[in-house]
């Protein structure tokens, strides 16, 4: 198995990580624009899929997604567990851990903190100390942030 998947739970393995140990899991996947030609590209946001302990069943899946460097996302909602889509079903999780307060921080400062408390920190940019752009509440974001099927 190589290094890089050392640390990796499948969906059941970080379940239950999460139960036993009240600790959260994480896996993060980037989104990049609509330039498929672009070899350059970099990524513009990020969805964000937090197993994180619950009082009442056990364990909760919440998603994030939305661009970087802005204070609003494009989604933050907890999927239930009859919703998750096999898609989630199949990633590799990263144990962490996860305090209520970093879910109010930007979507970079928020994947920062994550991949530090799990000791792959050191991956990561220090995002925190740069300039935030606002969001107002007429904001819309394209549906691709959220990865969810366009209604038809």
């Amino acid at each position: 198995m190589p290094e890089s998947q050392l640390n990796r739970l499948s969906f059941n393995e970080a379940v239950v990580f999460v139960k036993q140990r009240r600790k959260a899991a994480f896996a993060a996947m980037p989104v990049f624009g609509d330039d498929d030609g672009d070899e350059n590209m970099q990524a513009e946001g990020a969805r964000v899929f937090l197993l994180l302990p619950d009082e009442d069943e056990g364990w909760t899946l919440r998603f994030i997604a939305g661009p970087f460097f802005s204070a609003a996302y494009a989604a933050n909602d907890i999927i239930p567990n009859d919703e998750i889509p096999d898609r989630v079903r199949e990633l590799l999780f990263v144990p962490t851990r996860c305090e209520e307060d970093w879910l109010t921080d930007q979507l970079q400062v928020l994947l920062g903190k994550l991949t530090q408390a799990a000791g792959i920190g050191e991956q990561m940019p220090d995002y925190e100390s740069q300039a935030a752009k606002g969001a107002g509440p007429e904001a819309v974001f394209p549906i691709s942030f959220i990865g969810r099927d366009k209604p038809h």
